[in-house]
């Protein structure tokens, strides 16, 4: 936040993405029909395959398909994928797209995401790295060439580069009223 004036504050009671923390746990897939307010939508050559990777290895389900046309997946609320068959004058491409997705995991999940995507498919997954934003990332290549980046918030440690980091540029936690009064 660049602007002092802006407020700002503390809105995870709209997300699924709980606080993060050592106890955090991930909400349970999202079944639940509702306007979605964003989704992604990527063409596939084989609707089949990629809809293994995405649920087998990204930790999606199948919310509703029409065979040979879509597959709607779905991990937490919000957090929408459809799988679209491509056209098939369209010759499939090693190049991933110049678009990147992004969802949300709990730190715990990570490492999991990553062994079952390289299970599947040992190149198509890079290395967890820590950011200066206070996560942690790994970038997945889907077998329709998407590029995922799957991120995780680590817990706020005050004293750390990411903090600083953070501070910088005018993200500071919010403060605590509960502890302020708790204190002498």
């Amino acid at each position: 936040m660049t602007d002092p004036e802006t407020p700002c504050y503390d809105a995870f009671e709209i997300s699924p993405v709980p606080p993060p923390g050592p106890d955090a746990v991930a909400p349970e897939p999202y079944r639940g029909i509702y306007g979605m307010p964003a989704f992604v939508t990527i063409p596939t050559h084989d609707l089949t395959d990629s809809s293994r990777f995405w649920t087998a290895g990204l930790g999606f389900f199948e919310l509703f398909s029409i065979p040979g046309t879509l597959i709607h997946l779905r991990r937490w609320a919000f957090q929408d994928v459809l799988l679209v068959a491509a056209d098939p004058a369209s010759a499939p491409t090693s190049e991933p797209p110049a678009l990147t997705y992004s969802y949300a995991c709990v730190l715990a999940e990570l490492d999991g995401i990553v062994e079952a995507c390289r299970a599947l498919d040992p190149g198509a997954v890079g290395e967890p790295r820590d950011t200066p934003w206070n996560s942690r990332e790994v970038e997945i290549l889907t077998p329709e060439k998407a590029r995922i980046v799957v991120t995780a918030a680590k817990p706020y440690e005050p004293d750390s580069a990411a903090a600083r980091s953070l501070a910088a540029i005018g993200i500071t936690p919010p403060k605590n009223p509960a502890k302020e009064e708790q204190q002498p």
